[in-house]
Parts: C-alpha cells; sequence; structure tokens
C-alpha cells in the first residue's frame, strides 16, 4: 500500500477527527471511506452518462423516441403491477 500526504487545514482536520470518533473510526479510516465513496460516485456518474450518450446517439440515428408523457403512464401503470405494452417509439417532431 502506497502512502500519501494530504494538506488540509485546522479547521477540516478538526472535524473529520470528530467525525471519526463519533463513527468509532481512526481518522485515517475515516478519509479512506470518504475518497472511496467519492471514488465511486464519480465512477457512476461516468457510467451513468456513458448509457445516457449511448441511448442519445440511438435516438440521433433512429430519429425515433417515445414521449415522456406516455412513458410516465407506462411506468406508473407497471409500477401499479398492471400488465401494459410498452409504448411504440415514434419519428421526433421537427
Amino acid at each position: 500500500m502506497s502512502t500519501t500526504t494530504i494538506r488540509m487545514p485546522e479547521a477540516l482536520k478538526a472535524r473529520v477527527a470528530a467525525a471519526a470518533k463519533r463513527s468509532g473510526t481512526t481518522a485515517h479510516g475515516f478519509m479512506l471511506e470518504a475518497i472511496a465513496e467519492k471514488a465511486e460516485q464519480a465512477e457512476l456518474r461516468a457510467d451513468f452518462d456513458s448509457v445516457a450518450e449511448e441511448r442519445y446517439a440511438r435516438i440521433v440515428d433512429s430519429g425515433k423516441s417515445i414521449s415522456w408523457n406516455e412513458m410516465r403512464v407506462y411506468l406508473e401503470q407497471r409500477l401499479a403491477g398492471k400488465s401494459v405494452k410498452r409504448p411504440p417509439a415514434r419519428k421526433l417532431a421537427r
């Protein structure tokens, strides 16, 4: 495991120490967990953005989409446990 030095203001260092104590861990463990959580959030966001870009590219390529109103009704009915057909994709209005 490598070592990294983190310079932080004294006020932040005190906040981290207090939060770590409340959590029952060390300041080091608290910071490692915080960094891991932030890295995971960044990875999830990158995955989300990638999927969104792929889906948008398919919409642009096909010229078809489902209106939000139709999709919302469909999703609400699915959440209510109803068996419903997925709304058909239509050409985008230009």
